[in-house]
């Protein structure tokens, strides 16, 4: 006589986890927690202060910090200090005529976190999962809150950010990344056409650098007139 062993009964996949969950997990993760900047500040990843962030900072860190795991073509990499600013470009463009500087702001940090996280590629990040998503909103809040911003943008303002962010990914793909414009729709999954027009040049990490600060310097000007 054969028996049968039973059937396997169907795992349920667990769902996302709750926020207590995540933050349970995030503080077992490790010892230290926290990271020393070039500034003298020790920004705590779990805990981020608003008090211990810095423009220098955040500036070195996205102009060292590659776009596309650094498979553009050119002789320097495409950074996130670059894209930041090319984003902020676009947000004017869409707004044009009108400004919205505060929007602006939001536009050249919408990235800020990744002077701390680097930009994950979006399949890696699908694979790390809650735990990098909370970590990355959490250092986002204080970046806004240290830079005069409300904590998280509304949903009209975050879109048209999410908005720029994606013409700006669809043109990096089509002119540094390999990608035809059919790939950006159907492999990238971006619905954004890239941006008629405009050139994409590489700079080195200095010159990023610099071109971030000054971006960031001329818009914060602005907006602290325009709020006396």
């Amino acid at each position: 006589m054969v028996t049968r062993s039973p059937a396997p009964r169907h795992r349920q996949s667990p769902g996302p986890a709750t926020r207590a969950e995540t933050h349970a997990r995030l503080a077992s993760h490790a010892p230290r927690t926290w990271q020393r900047m070039l500034s003298g500040r020790r920004l705590n990843l779990l805990e981020p202060s608003p008090l211990d962030i810095e423009i220098a900072d955040i500036a070195l860190g996205l102009a060292r910090n590659t776009r596309w795991n650094g498979q553009t073509v050119g002789d320097h990499a495409w950074s996130v200090a670059q894209h930041s600013v090319v984003v902020v470009e676009i947000v004017r463009a869409l707004l044009a005529p009108r400004r919205d500087t505060e929007l602006e702001l939001a536009a050249l940090l919408h990235d800020a976190s990744e002077y701390v996280t680097h930009d994950l590629i979006t399949p890696l990040k699908a694979v790390v999962g809650d735990v990098f998503k909370e970590v990355e909103d959490r250092l986002m809040v204080a970046v806004h809150i240290r830079f005069g911003l409300p904590p998280r943008l509304d949903v009209e303002r975050k879109a048209l950010v999410k908005r720029a962010d994606l013409i700006t990914g669809a043109t990096e793909a089509v002119q540094l990344a390999g990608f035809d414009t059919r790939e950006v729709r159907t492999v990238l999954g971006i619905k954004e056409r890239p941006w008629p027009g405009l050139t994409l040049t590489p700079m080195p990490s200095r010159a990023a650098h610099d071109v971030f600060l000054e971006t960031f310097e001329a818009i914060a000007a602005r907006l602290a007139l325009e709020r006396r």
